[in-house]
């Protein structure tokens, strides 16, 4: 009988953004031995700049606020829409429903700096991180469960590192899920997304200086303006691609300033600013996994669910997913029990809140849908959206969706399944 390798640490987390980051940072906190498997080297460039109120909560329970109290980062303190023609809304201000010295007051970050400040603290508390290390393979042990990866790292040499559980962190890229075959489409929220920068351009004053601006278009898409430090602001257009591309449009420059030319908020922003650096393009937004765990294997943050970005809850959503999956993986281990099943609630809490954005996300894009008609025919729902906007996600918003349903027509929930107790093959 061939023993099992003993294995090298109590968790193997496969990407070092912040959902497995965060999850790290807690779990060497609680004393277990973590591993970080990071592909490129910090810092390093990603998009997603916005963080919403209710990301507090997880920078508080990693031990972060003071940092970015100290931080240079943009303030934030609401976020405002505008219509096609250039009419703003007034913005909805977070302090109308939470404590200005908490989470009514959040940051527009350089995600570079972000990232890599989440990253070194995971290390301060105990993770060992690599990075320039890429996986190529989940190993499996005689009953096929997941028992660890295959690593290439740096120098080119190769080597296999073996954990009682693997955790997939890898962002959109879904490394166990694609290969596993459990990555799944929206069926409306397939978008493209082109964005750049500009220095110099125009911004709102006081207060609203850090306001997320998000402009509609006519097409069932949006703008960002996203306020940094620096007097740098990220901007960039989400919309159905065969919108961005008509006319046979294929340079992303061309693209952007089409849709700059055709609304008036946003060219009379950006009229004042110079563009810098590249353009960037990527499509697909929002998918999701069928599985979020399966004998030896955790998904966490946007390798478990990625969500159309128009109301910046993804690194909130990637925290709360980190801090969520350590504090179950925590007592898996504790208990000598890291059944898939352990992990049901950890699952169940992050596909609720997914679903919450997600309706709010569709609601949006559906041209018979304003916020300014909604709230007209039911004041009392500007509390629940700005609650919602904020990431209070883990609420009942069941009158809210029927006040919606008066407009427009909400989706069911995706298809997600329970956790995956058989184990598959690769």
């Amino acid at each position: 009988m061939v023993m099992p390798a003993t294995p090298d640490y109590d968790v193997i987390i496969i990407g070092g953004g912040p959902a497995g980051a965060s999850t790290a940072t807690l779990l060497a906190g609680y004393g277990h031995r973590v591993l970080i498997l990071e592909r490129e080297k910090f810092p390093r460039y990603h998009i997603g700049e916005s963080l919403i109120p209710f990301t507090f909560g997880p920078l508080e329970r990693l031990g972060l606020v003071d940092r970015m109290k100290a931080s240079h980062f943009q303030k934030k303190y609401s976020v405002m829409f505008i219509q096609p023609d250039g009419k703003r809304s007034q913005p909805f201000y977070f302090h109308t429903r939470y404590d200005i010295n908490t989470v009514a007051q959040t940051w527009q970050v350089l995600r570079s700096e972000f990232d890599e400040m989440v990253l070194r603290h995971a290390a301060e508390k105990g993770a060992e991180v690599r990075e320039e290390c890429t996986v190529t393979t989940l190993l499996r042990d005689a009953h096929n469960a997941v028992s660890g990866v295959r690593v290439k790292n740096a120098d080119g040499s190769e080597e296999e590192l073996r954990a009682r559980l693997t955790i997939d962190a890898t962002g959109k890229e879904a490394f166990a899920s694609n290969r596993l075959g459990w990555r799944l489409p929206d069926p409306k929220l397939n978008k493209v997304a082109v964005w750049t920068y500009y220095e110099g351009a125009s911004r709102e004053s006081g207060i609203d200086e850090g306001t997320t601006t998000v402009a509609a278009i006519p097409e069932k898409g949006w703008f960002w303006h996203i306020p940094q430090h620096g007097d740098r602001i990220s901007v960039g257009v989400v919309a159905e691609g065969k919108y961005l591309s008509r006319d046979g449009v294929r340079d992303p420059k061309e693209m952007m300033d089409r849709e700059i030319a055709g609304n008036p908020w946003m060219r009379e922003h950006l009229a004042t600013g110079r563009q810098e650096g590249e353009y960037w393009i990527t499509s697909e937004y929002s998918r999701h996994s069928k599985y979020g765990a399966s004998p030896g294997l955790l998904l966490v943050g946007d390798a478990f669910a990625f969500l159309d970005p128009v109301f910046s809850s993804g690194v909130m959503l990637a925290l709360k997913s980190g801090v969520l999956a350590a504090d179950a993986v925590h007592e898996a281990l504790e208990a000598d029990d890291l059944s898939p099943g352990r992990f049901a609630g950890y699952a169940a809490a992050i596909r609720a809140s997914v679903e919450n954005m997600r309706k709010l996300v569709y609601a949006f894009y559906d041209p018979k849908f304003s916020f300014k008609d909604l709230i007209m025919r039911f004041p009392e729902a500007a509390g629940a959206v700005t609650d919602c906007l904020s990431g209070d996600l883990g609420r009942d918003y069941t009158e809210l969706w029927a006040q919606i349903g008066e407009f427009v027509e909400l989706p069911d929930d995706l298809p997600y399944g329970a956790p995956l107790t058989e184990a598959v093959p690769a």
